[in-house]
């Protein structure tokens, strides 16, 4: 039997995005961003990124279309990202699926955008349920346990600020350009991370919660120190304070993903794997930590491309493949959300990132 044609729309943030897959396939991927509208501002400004999607939505499944060479009458169900995210954003992607399945009279199913990252490991890699997820972006730092499209486990995550979101904070305040997490991550390359010794937040504590928001104020100290001693900061001092704000991250994800994995190996999973997905996947130093991780308790690692880490609509247009198989469909009352907790056994975790509330 043919898997079902399925068309994916992304729209949670400050990326406008179409797929079309087919099981495991993807037919074609489209993502427009809108870095150059938000560059003035510091940081995506949500009315701005809303009317953007309004504009771009259409404009992605066209392509989407052309790319793959289908109509919109092949596909078999609309897929699309119904939060969390900001939520103008959601809603444009929400209101255009509304519009495509009931013009069409095809099937609508609502995603969470988590979980559309959660299950990449099973569309580029075929992993077996349960594994080990950390997702670990711009706006959401977790680990998970993936035991099925619609069945997580929280282990642990950010209490305030998301690795993401501190990597940004860090290049803003010495001056490098955005996004935060490449620019920071070449600057560490040419520094010694010895030089300076950051703090490793709540590794003193048990569990596998993390913080990052301490250790972004105790760059920001640092580099106030340097200036005040020397009247400014010189090339190696940058560089430096990267390589050590990043060894600090490393270290932190490593630990807390030694004490994920103990935790999900008691459930003895046949095929043991931990998968890394998010833009901060992209980070040689912590994929580097995590594969020497794995090498050493065993478990298979994986890291999706970095196309389908970030934000993207081939993983909702999966995602919802899966759900599709499972005979999970929604009507025209699928509401956009900002908030939508994979894990709702779970205590809400404190804090908003920059790209969206916390889940």
């Amino acid at each position: 039997m043919t898997d079902p044609l399925i068309l994916g729309l992304e729209s949670s943030c400050d990326d406008s995005a179409a797929a079309l897959t087919r099981g495991r396939d993807v037919l074609a991927s489209v993502v427009k961003g809108q870095g150059a509208l938000h560059a003035a501002y510091g940081g995506v400004v949500p009315e701005i990124a809303a009317r953007a999607h309004a504009e771009r939505l259409d404009l992605c499944v066209e392509e989407a279309l052309a790319e793959a060479g289908v109509t919109l009458r092949a596909v078999d169900a609309i897929a699309v990202t119904a939060g969390p995210g900001l939520i103008g954003g959601v809603l444009s992607g929400v209101m255009l699926a509304k519009g495509l399945a009931a013009g069409l009279g095809k099937p609508l199913v609502g995603v969470n955008h988590l979980a559309g990252h959660a299950l990449t490991p099973r569309l580029t890699d075929g992993l077996a349920f349960p594994y080990l997820m950390l997702l670990v972006s711009g706006g959401h730092c977790q680990f998970l346990t993936v035991r099925g499209p619609q069945d997580f486990s929280r282990l642990g995550g950010t209490i305030d600020d998301a690795p993401g979101e501190a990597f940004d904070k860090t290049a803003r305040l010495l001056g490098l350009p955005q996004p935060g997490g490449p620019s920071v991550e070449a600057e560490a390359l040419k520094g010694d991370e010895r030089r300076f010794r950051f703090p490793r937040p709540l590794l003193d504590r048990p569990g596998c919660d993390l913080s990052f928001s301490g250790l972004k104020t105790a760059l920001l100290r640092q580099r106030d120190q340097i200036v005040a001693a020397q009247g400014g900061l010189t090339r190696q001092d940058r560089a430096d304070l990267c390589a050590g704000f990043q060894a600090a991250v490393r270290d932190v994800l490593a630990e807390k993903a030694r004490r994920a994995i103990s935790l999900y190996m008691d459930e003895s999973p046949a095929s043991p794997a931990l998968a890394v997905a998010g833009g901060v996947a992209a980070n040689r130093a912590l994929r580097g930590a995590l594969e020497a991780l794995c090498a050493e308790t065993g478990l298979r690692f994986t890291a999706p491309p970095l196309a389908l880490c970030t934000d993207n609509a081939a993983m909702i247009a999966y995602a919802g493949g899966e759900l599709f198989a499972a005979g999970v469909t929604h009507d025209m009352d699928l509401a956009a959300r900002p908030r939508w907790p994979l894990d709702r056994t779970a205590a809400p975790l404190v804090g908003s990132g920059k790209k969206g509330a916390k889940a």
